[in-house]
């Protein structure tokens, strides 16, 4: 079965319940929704992308980087491919310890148990607030993780509103990481001290260090 990718790379994680951690990550291409302040365009059409197959993928992972269990499947949106879940299946048969970065659109019911999830929830400034697929929410554990990435303070109350509503912080690892330019890291980190709620501040580490 073959997989559209945007890119292959190796790098810093710099997000997410992994982070700081080599990780090799699979950019599989295109994306259903269209978010305001979207940092991966080229992931999607118009931009080129070129096939492999999932055993190729495999192999390319386990010549490369052997003693890297940590492999992540990120878009666009991976669960668009009808070949990312045999993808992670297969991944988790070859003893990695694979990571999805979803943006919450489509259902991850079927995502293998053994697959660690960082979910999206899109607030009112991406402009696909709409497509928020709340039932995931149900399928999410604590090592799992929500991510949601906020441009203003209606987006932060928006955020606080929903985790409390869902009491996701009972249930999963929750991240809120600031949409760059708008507002800073040390502006949200000062929110999230008023709520005096356990959230966690997410920055973009590989950029901070120039990675991609």
């Amino acid at each position: 079965m073959k997989l559209k990718l945007s890119e292959v790379f190796f790098s810093i994680q710099g997000e997410g319940p992994l982070v700081g951690l080599p990780s090799v990550f699979f950019r599989l291409y295109g994306c259903n929704l269209s978010c305001s302040w979207c940092d991966t365009p080229y992931a999607r059409e118009p931009y080129p992308f070129f096939e492999m197959e999932v055993e190729e993928l495999i192999h390319y992972w386990r010549e490369n980087f052997p003693r890297i269990p940590y492999v992540v499947l990120t878009g666009g949106e991976p669960l668009m491919q009808e070949g990312a879940i045999p993808f992670l299946e297969a991944l988790v048969a070859h003893g990695a310890k694979p990571l999805l970065e979803t943006n919450g659109s489509l259902p991850i019911k079927d995502v293998p148990k053994e697959v660690l999830i960082v979910m999206d929830l899109k607030p009112p400034s991406s402009g696909m607030e709409e497509f928020n697929l709340y039932d995931n929410l149900h399928y999410l554990t604590l090592k799992d993780a929500v991510k949601i990435v906020l441009k203003d303070r209606e987006d932060f109350d928006w955020a606080v509103d929903i985790i409390t509503k869902w009491h996701l912080l009972d249930k999963t690892q929750v991240f809120f990481s600031p949409a760059h330019p708008f507002l800073s890291a040390s502006e949200l980190a000062g929110l999230i001290l008023e709520t005096r709620l356990p959230i966690r501040l997410q920055v973009q580490l590989h950029k901070i260090l120039g990675l991609k």
